[in-house]
């Protein structure tokens, strides 16, 4: 398979196919991002079904429960091609730079979860979620630099984000 057939190959000149070396870096991309969604997946599943969260108020915007599954599938494999594309450029200070914050926006994303359904602390996972916000534009921001595409790889990500940011902050304005 060739890497034009997943949105053009700037930014992966030395991977000019899907070789060995390439399919284990996409796949380790794609553990750690697992690794998030295990985390997420654990904090968000016991408390979606309880009490507590049933009884949140919730603005009238919140979306179905089954919404989520989708998005967020969809968004980590999204996260996990855009990191691979950058590993996949030239070394040096700016792909180390985009990869650093690669790691970044994706704890802030396994912290939010945490703080949110497990900690039960609505304030604190609606400022969360904000730094979260700033730490996928600082990487997309870095990303661009690295790889020109490898933006639109995140635009998806950074509106859900954007979105959940207002969410989550009218259910801590409602319940606080």
């Amino acid at each position: 398979m060739q890497l034009s057939e997943l949105g053009g190959s700037e930014g992966l000149e030395h991977n000019a196919t899907l070789n060995r070396e390439s399919l284990v870096a996409l796949g380790a991309f794609s553990a750690l991002t697992a690794g998030a969604v295990l985390l997420n997946a654990r904090s968000t599943r016991e408390a979606v079904q309880g009490r507590w969260y049933k009884q949140l108020k919730k603005p009238s915007f919140q979306p179905p429960r089954q919404a989520f599954g989708p998005v967020w599938t969809t968004l980590y494999g999204l996260i996990a091609v855009s990191g691979w594309r950058i590993w996949g450029s030239p070394a040096g200070a700016q792909r180390s730079r985009a990869l650093g914050l690669w790691f970044v926006q994706l704890g802030l994303n396994a912290a939010w979860s945490h703080l949110f359904f497990r900690k039960r602390r609505l304030k604190a996972a609606a400022v969360e979620n904000w730094v979260l916000l700033g730490g996928i534009a600082a990487y997309t921001a870095a990303a661009s630099r690295v790889d020109r595409k490898t933006p639109w790889f995140m635009a998806p990500y950074l509106g859900w984000v954007g979105f959940a940011n207002v969410l989550s902050t009218d259910i801590a304005r409602l319940n606080g």
